[in-house]
């Protein structure tokens, strides 16, 4: 098969594209014949030597999020068929004995992921256990498909596992351009929260407003606190939804209620964000919450809900797998809105 491979970590050179050894299945394997995969900010990072997961090892095949058909199947495989078509759980919790994936953990620790600790989906073939594909609907697209498990997947858990949101609260979403928020939007607007969201650019604003975003706002040029207060009448916001870090931290934090609670599941601009005031933070009784790794059995249930529901799982742009480079390059740039997609 032919694959996008690193065996070094570095720049975008440090990618090679070649062939490798097609992936044999043990007895509760199958073999994904890859339709398309996704650029995620793990992907650049771990390729770049800026953090790896626990467990993570060189040489590397990146691709969290795998959709194709089922084309080999092992000799115990009985929930998948060939010729199916799927999308694969990258989070390897609960993978059974008779996977060569099994035993990589729970959710914490060395935790494997497809595409983070084992190959991924930028390859024309991925092996995937049979407990973590879900058959794919036959009106559903490849690209409607292949957006939901990392971004999708993230956004839910952050939400409503963690966060806690329930209908009628305010939550702020930042980054709104990005897969993760624009999927937290349009969760967030299923569930009957109101949506505050912040962009980089005004074009991103109107995207998000699109998506459904109650209001936005420039988060490079207003003062964040101040609108989300004007939005809620003083109030505040009940949620904070970040993956961003840093540069929007202490904004976020003055932009709660009392009590309010900011779910954080990434640092895309910074690790070491500071507590800007330490007495205004235990006055307001605030939450600051990690969104730890995904539950095996809410990946199949989220899944179903995003079968039903009216969603628009925006695609910024698709490249050959061959040019996996300059996709990532566009990811670093920040001049995208949706995901990026690769095509084997």
């Amino acid at each position: 098969m032919n694959a996008l491979i690193y065996e070094n970590t570095g720049g975008p050179e440090s990618l090679q594209y070649r062939n490798e050894a097609d992936p044999i299945p043990g007895a509760r394997d199958v073999v994904v014949d890859v339709a398309a995969t996704t650029i995620n900010h793990l992907d650049v990072i771990q390729r770049n030597g800026w953090f790896a997961m626990p467990g993570f090892s060189l040489p590397h095949i990146s691709g969290m999020d795998v959709v194709g058909t089922v084309t080999q199947i092992g000799d115990d495989v009985s929930q998948v068929s060939l010729g199916d078509r799927v999308v694969a759980d990258p989070s390897l919790a609960n993978v059974p004995d008779g996977s060569k994936l099994a035993g990589m953990g729970d959710r914490y620790g060395e935790l494997g992921i497809i595409g983070a600790t084992v190959s991924g989906g930028y390859a024309e073939k991925c092996l995937v256990p049979e407990t973590h594909l879900h058959v794919i609907p036959d009106d559903m697209s490849w690209n409607q498909a292949v957006v939901f498990p990392t971004a999708w997947m993230t956004a839910h858990h952050a939400l409503f596992d963690v966060g806690q949101l329930q209908a009628n609260e305010v939550v702020m979403i930042h980054a709104a351009g990005s897969g993760v928020s624009m999927a937290g939007i349009q969760w967030a607007k299923q569930a009957g929260a109101t949506v505050l969201a912040t962009a980089g650019s005004e074009k991103k604003c109107a995207q998000a407003k699109e998506l459904g975003a109650d209001h936005t706002c420039n988060n490079r040029t207003t003062d964040i606190a101040a609108w989300a207060r004007e939005k809620t009448s003083g109030a505040g916001v009940d949620m904070v939804f970040d993956h961003v870090g840093e540069a929007l931290w202490a904004a976020s934090l003055f932009s709660l209620a009392p009590r309010g609670r900011l779910v954080n599941c990434g640092g895309t601009s910074g690790n070491a964000p500071v507590i800007p005031n330490l007495g205004y933070y235990y006055h307001m009784g605030l939450k600051i919450l990690g969104s730890d790794p995904y539950r095996h059995e809410e990946f199949a249930q989220a899944w179903k809900q995003y079968c039903r529901g009216d969603f628009q799982p925006m695609v910024d742009s698709a490249f050959p797998l061959q040019e996996g480079a300059a996709a990532q390059e566009k990811l670093l740039s920040g001049d995208f809105f949706g995901k990026i997609v690769l095509q084997p």
